[in-house]
């Protein structure tokens, strides 16, 4: 019964209960477009770690960024091979080079070489072709995102990358690294764009056999190559994040606006509870001079600000879905977390309730008589 008061009240004051649930849907939004483009640069970051398929990465000394490794040589792959839970060690050269574009201009790249035939951490998704492209010598990937920015070049186009001939053999769907654009050549053939030592790569990407401890390979190969840096995977990843959070303006920039929005959302909610609350006190004042006590005035304001939160979280939700598939394959980064919207929709929740809060007690001391006033 007082679930239904509740609705009814806010019902019966639509311009009141519109302007409150107005002000839940813009803070739902804005906090959550904050995060999703935070997010999506977060995940540029670590893009091939992430993509992999290896449980550890040997990079040169001291590496705590997977976008700024230097190079150790390929001869480390025979000191590993043979330690008995290592089911395979891969080479991966990495390296900027400049794309030749139709109109005479260059645009820089990324060139990530796999080698084959496993051509390991390489490209994840198609828009045309298939990883099997790259076991072409001059086979080389381009993301449908760049196309534009690369003179529009087709399936079986030669580009020229860094004064190499090449072909263009694949379209990847939606990769793209934190560098820029990603293009994907077998390892032969980026050690040549990027003037690669052929005794050196950037890195050896190494897969754990099923059931053996990653932890204890690690201190195996750290023992036999102490001059490389031999890391887990997400450990990699995490350090490339903190290393970007904490050593550019990346933390501090997101950080900020994004504790700015979640205090404006704080203040925002709050006062639209605490108005939408001040302005039925009339109608509270009724409710007791028909009898209800003070507990059922609380939860009808409870019931009330559950309501409003409730509808301005699915509103917010479905904006924020739609803004994220109108950029979904544009240049902007967005990328958000199974966990993040529940988790999104529980503190704006509670926000609406302590809103409400403020203003209970007002609601729950006024007199019956002042409805007569």
């Amino acid at each position: 019964m007082r679930r239904l008061t509740a609705l009814r009240l806010l019902l019966h004051d639509r311009s009141t209960t519109a302007g409150a649930i107005l002000g839940v849907v813009a803070i739902v939004f804005l906090v959550g477009q904050q995060l999703a483009v935070l997010f999506g640069l977060l995940s540029y970051m670590t893009v091939l770690l992430d993509h992999s398929g290896a449980d550890i990465w040997i990079t040169s000394k001291n590496t705590d960024n997977i976008n700024a490794i230097g190079t150790l040589p390929v001869r480390y792959i025979n000191r590993i091979i043979g330690l008995p839970d290592i089911a395979w060690a891969e080479p991966m050269a990495s390296g900027g080079g400049s794309v030749k574009r139709p109109d005479g201009e260059y645009q820089p790249v990324q060139v990530v070489g796999l080698a084959r035939p496993r051509l390991t951490g390489g490209p994840w998704r198609f828009n045309q072709g298939s990883l099997e492209v790259l076991l072409d010598y001059d086979g080389l990937t381009l993301d449908q995102m760049d196309l534009n920015n690369l003179g529009n070049p087709k399936v079986n186009d030669i580009l020229e990358v860094s004064d190499k001939k090449i072909r263009v053999s694949g379209i990847t769907q939606r990769i793209r690294g934190f560098q820029g654009t990603l293009v994907f050549t077998n390892f032969q053939k980026a050690r040549e764009i990027t003037k690669l030592h052929p005794s050196r790569c950037s890195a050896i990407l190494v897969k754990v056999k099923p059931g053996a401890s990653v932890e204890s390979v690690l201190a195996k190969i750290r023992i036999i190559l102490p001059q490389a840096e031999a890391t887990a995977t997400p450990v990699l990843a995490q350090n490339t994040r903190r290393y970007y959070m904490v050593s550019t303006g990346i933390g501090s920039s997101f950080g900020f606006s994004t504790m700015i929005g979640a205090v404006v959302g704080i203040v925002i909610i709050t006062l639209t509870m605490y108005t939408n609350v001040l302005n039925r006190l009339k109608d509270f004042a009724v409710l007791r001079a028909l009898g209800a006590r003070r507990r059922d005035i609380l939860v009808v304001v409870l019931f009330q600000s559950l309501y409003i939160s409730i509808v301005g979280i699915l509103i917010g939700f479905l904006l924020l879905a739609l803004f994220l598939s109108a950029v979904r394959d544009s240049r902007l980064p967005t990328h958000m977390f199974m966990w993040v919207p529940p988790l999104h929709a529980v503190l704006t929740i509670l926000l609406s309730v302590a809103g409400s809060f403020l203003a209970m007690r007002k609601a729950m001391s006024v007199e019956p008589a002042s409805a007569f006033r």
